[in-house]
């Protein structure tokens, strides 16, 4: 046997592989050893979504090629060199059988990726105790984009063809396939046929079409899919095979056919992942698409919402109520849309902690936890006193949807009253028993918890009236530090008036300009940059061209604070110029983004270098830090701006010189305050700039899927009020582009009161799309007078618009 050649035990099997140095994705330098790592790693959320279906194999013996496209073949039979322990399952064709392997186990994954199949291929059914080919348990559709048609429009295709199923009482889970386009899978009872699936499948792309021609095609003909989404229903013909949930990818770079939250499905900066990207979501949040293998777990979870279901009305109540027996995948999809994650996704499992003024004001504290929110209320509100113990009230689970409800529940109806939510993020678990419960939660920054890491035990104390009896305690850190506050969130200036900066003594602040961009904080590890926007969302594959910042900066970790920004004519910072990167993080559609609005990181703070937290040191003494840790280098288009030399006044009078946004003033002596609004950080703005949140629209009457104009609102005093309307500065492509980003937000009335001549024609949506706008001031009424439309703001969050 060659060296290069060698025996593996993978689950009790000896497999033979060879060259696993081969480089099998000469993109990204993914050899053969990872891609049978990857398959090992993955096999147990992967093989339940496989066994039992016969496997048709891709396979690409010498790589995939630097583009993409190198020679691969299909491979249906299973071959003569197969081992004999790798089961098979026959079908009969007009002239032959065919012995397809079954993928049941790691060992069998482990031996096809040795032969460099990659991609793995199985129909919609599965083999009966008998052999026979059983009627297929699952449904589903492949949105494919035809040319010109961006995932995010794919996207929104999907959310369409969900309603569609959801009133056939299916519900559905996206799959970005991991090429261009998304799959949808929805369970099936087994008692359809697959020419009956298939004819469903056929019927829905149809109506699809009719509704929308400009945008779908259900023809087979490729002279029809230019410009619009084609819904293949034929896959659900019994003789059709679809890539595999999680399966790899033969493209440039290795991605993988990934289950995915229609929460995610509905953020801007939606795109393919790759292999190691799903393990790390995989080990966090587990399969989003374990309901459809494993339909008893589903069925748990929807006995465990009996008693939730029990106390509800539907009609009554605008809180979620799943149906008994559906699943509740549907998280509240399009929350995401301002470019933010769900809270907490990619980070651990959820939280969330409610404000509910009922009979009595208490909060309610929820855990997700086997599919749903464990609850409690807790009458004293949450602890802030390692001292003081506060009593907490288990209550039914709540369905998952229920994480992102704030509303009114109508008087008369259970828990009548108002809901908000206090804060809400991800969670550690360090202990779940019957008696005891011990959490890190992180929440939001500027939420409830103060942006701050908090420990809290909660504890049975025995029994009260015949229930057990709680209580929730706040645990003190025993080692402060970094670690214990983190997470690292930006901090937040207060907003001053123009003419109240002359008053500051520049002994005391010192100035800088304001750069019209993007809030990012820039984590560097080695040779790694992530970008992540003061809400969380990641930025990294917007900015490519940031990827360089580590050559830079003279330390091997570091969390930096700034601002990306896009150079305009003038050489000013320009935000509109920005709008192109919003969102776009791959292809060709990036790199004309790139060429229109080249991206710059302007560094101004440093929270964390080499593990040392560096929040507590006075701004004076990080500025210090940043002069030596930032150094510039041709083709990395990172910059630490000059503090202004001079006076509040001279400052402001350079600023408009250069046209620039405004002025920040920060005293020399403050500490960086994570997610803390604080008067020691003032933004003096010169541009009349203000944010608002999308309500509604208006038609064009002059423009196909444009828009007239954009109903705003403010929240005020925790309820939100009307702030008039905006209807220019747009361009013909982004009144199209916004009308399909608000399309999946429709709701049947304003979040707001809006006067009856505003309301005429109008379209309502969730209160979710924080935007930017230039005024002349406000009316006496407080809404907009000539407002100009500057951009949508995807790093701030509908609560914080204005912020």
């Amino acid at each position: 046997m060659g060296r290069s050649e060698q025996w593996v035990e993978v689950d009790g099997r000896r497999i033979r592989v060879s060259r696993l140095d081969k480089v099998l994705y000469p993109a990204s330098g993914t050899t053969k050893g990872e891609v049978i790592g990857y398959y090992g790693a993955i096999a147990p959320v992967m093989l339940p979504h496989c066994r039992g279906r016969p496997v048709t194999r891709k396979r690409w013996p010498d790589g995939v090629g630097a583009d993409g496209q190198a020679p691969s073949f299909f491979q249906k039979d299973i071959g003569d060199d197969a081992p004999a322990w790798v089961p098979t399952g026959a079908i009969r064709h007009s002239d032959h059988v065919n012995r397809y392997p079954l993928v049941e186990d790691e060992a069998t994954l482990a031996w096809l990726a040795q032969l460099a199949a990659l991609e793995l291929h199985v129909p919609q059914w599965r083999f009966d105790a008998d052999g026979e080919p059983s009627p297929p348990d699952r449904l589903v559709l492949d949105l494919d984009p035809g040319e010109g048609v961006p995932l995010r429009e794919c996207a929104a295709v999907a959310f369409l063809v969900r309603d569609i199923l959801r009133g056939m009482g299916l519900d559905s889970i996206p799959v970005t396939s991991g090429s261009k386009g998304i799959h949808l899978y929805a369970a099936l009872d087994g008692r359809q046929s697959s020419e009956q699936a298939s004819a469903v499948a056929r019927e829905l792309a149809r109506s699809l079409e009719a509704d929308h021609p400009d945008t779908i095609t259900s023809s087979m003909r490729r002279s029809r899919r230019p410009g619009r989404v084609f819904i293949d229903w034929s896959q659900n013909n019994a003789a059709k095979t679809t890539v595999a949930p999680y399966s790899l990818r033969g493209r440039a770079t290795p991605t993988v056919a990934a289950p995915r939250t229609w929460r995610e499905l509905a953020a801007p900066q939606l795109r393919q992942l790759r292999f190691d990207e799903v393990l790390e979501r995989v080990a966090r949040r587990g399969d989003p698409l374990a309901a459809l293998a494993d339909p008893a777990a589903a069925a748990e979870v929807s006995g465990r919402l009996a008693e939730y279901r029990a106390k509800r009305d539907a009609r009554r109540t605008p809180e979620p109520v799943p149906r008994a027996g559906a699943s509740d995948v549907d998280e509240a999809a399009g929350g995401a849309l301002n470019g933010e994650s769900e809270p907490g996704a990619g980070s651990g499992p959820v939280f969330v902690i409610q404000r509910h003024e009922a009979r009595r004001l208490h909060y309610d504290f929820r855990l997700e936890r086997n599919g749903v929110l464990v609850s409690w209320a807790l009458p004293k509100g949450v602890p802030t006193d390692p001292a003081v113990n506060h009593l907490a009230v288990p209550t039914e689970d709540h369905p998952m949807s229920y994480r992102p409800f704030a509303g009114v529940i109508p008087r008369g109806e259970y828990g009548a009253g108002r809901v908000e939510i206090w804060d809400a993020g991800s969670y550690e678990l360090e202990k779940w028993r019957d008696d005891e419960v011990i959490v890190r939660l992180s929440g939001r920054p500027g939420g409830g918890l103060g942006g701050e890491v908090r420990r809290y035990a909660l504890f049975r104390a025995g029994e009260s009236g015949g229930k057990p009896r709680w209580m929730i305690h706040l645990m003190r850190e025993e080692t402060p530090g970094p670690s214990a506050r983190e997470p690292l969130a930006p901090m937040l200036a207060e907003r001053g008036a123009p003419r109240a900066l002359p008053r500051l003594d520049g002994a005391e602040w010192a100035f800088e300009m304001k750069w019209d961009g993007i809030r990012a904080l820039a984590h560097i590890d080695g040779e790694r940059c992530a970008l992540r926007s003061r809400t969380g969302g990641e930025l990294t594959a917007s900015y490519p061209e940031l990827a360089g910042l580590p050559r830079v900066v003279n330390a091997e970790r570091a969390v930096l604070d700034g601002e990306i920004v896009s150079i305009g004519e003038d050489g000013a910072p320009s935000f509109s110029r920005l709008q192109a990167r919003f969102g776009v993080t791959g292809g060709a559609e990036l790199e004309r983004a790139r060429r229109a609005a080249p991206a710059a990181y302007f560094v101004f703070d440093v929270l964390s270098l080499d593990g040392r937290d560096c929040r507590a040191l006075p701004f004076r003494q990080r500025r210090e830090l940043l002069e030596e840790l930032v150094e510039a280098e041709a083709g990395v288009p990172v910059a630490l701006p000059e503090l202004f030399d001079g006076s509040a006044e001279e400052a402001a009078e350079a600023c408009r010189e250069l046209r620039l946004e405004g002025i920040m003033a920060k005293r020399w002596a403050s500490p960086y305050r994570s997610g803390v609004r604080s008067p020691d950080w003032r933004k003096f703005p010169f541009l009349d700039a203000r944010e608002f949140t999308v309500i509604g629209w208006r038609e064009s009457a002059s423009e196909p899927r444009g828009l007239a104009s954009l109903l705003l609102a403010e929240r005020q005093d925790g309820a939100w009020r009307y702030a008039g309307r905006v209807g220019t500065g747009f361009s013909a492509a982004q009144r199209r582009a916004i009308r399909e980003r608000l399309a999946p937000l429709a709701c049947d009335g304003p979040a707001a009161e809006v006067p009856a001549e505003a309301r005429r024609e109008a379209h309502w949506v969730r209160p979710e799309v924080v935007c930017e706008v230039e005024t002349k001031g406000l009316t006496g009424s407080g809404s907009v007078r000539q407002a100009v439309w500057r951009g949508g703001r995807p790093d701030k969050r509908p609560g914080e618009a204005g912020a």
